[in-house]
C-alpha cells in the first residue's frame, strides 16, 4: 500500500488529527505515560482494538452499550461524566488534546480504573 492511500484510510478513519505529524509532550510524563498519550491521540489502545487481532466481536461499554471506543471513553460515556468534568470540560477531541495538559488525561484516565487496560 502506497503512503497515499494509508493517509487517506487514517483521513477516513474520524480521528481527532488527521496527519500525523510531530507532538510536544509533557517531559513530567513517563515513557509508558507518553505511550498511552499517543494511543488516545490516535484512537487505537488496548482496550478498543485488541479484538481485531483477537477475532472477537468489538468491547462495549459496560453501563450504556456503546461500542467502546476512546471518544466514548473521553468524551461521551454518561457513567463517566462525573470524572470528566473533574478533570476536563472539552467537547472535542482535538480540544481535549491541543489545551488540555496531558498529565490531567492521564489522571483521568487513572481515576477511572483504564489506566492499565490502555
Amino acid at each position: 500500500m502506497q503512503l497515499r492511500q494509508v493517509q487517506e484510510q487514517y483521513n477516513s478513519a474520524n480521528r481527532p488529527y488527521q496527519t500525523v505529524g510531530t507532538v510536544v509532550h509533557n517531559k513530567g510524563l513517563s515513557r509508558h505515560e507518553s505511550v498511552i498519550i499517543n494511543r488516545l491521540r490516535i484512537g487505537h489502545t488496548r482496550l478498543t482494538h485488541s479484538y481485531l487481532l483477537s477475532g472477537d466481536d468489538q468491547p462495549t461499554c459496560s453501563t450504556c452499550g456503546h461500542p467502546l471506543t476512546v471518544r466514548h471513553i473521553l468524551l461521551d460515556c454518561v457513567d463517566l461524566q462525573d470524572a470528566r468534568r473533574r478533570h476536563f470540560s472539552v467537547t472535542r477531541l482535538r480540544d481535549l488534546f491541543e489545551t488540555v495538559d496531558n498529565r490531567v488525561v492521564i489522571d483521568f484516565i487513572k481515576d477511572i480504573g483504564f489506566y492499565s487496560l490502555l
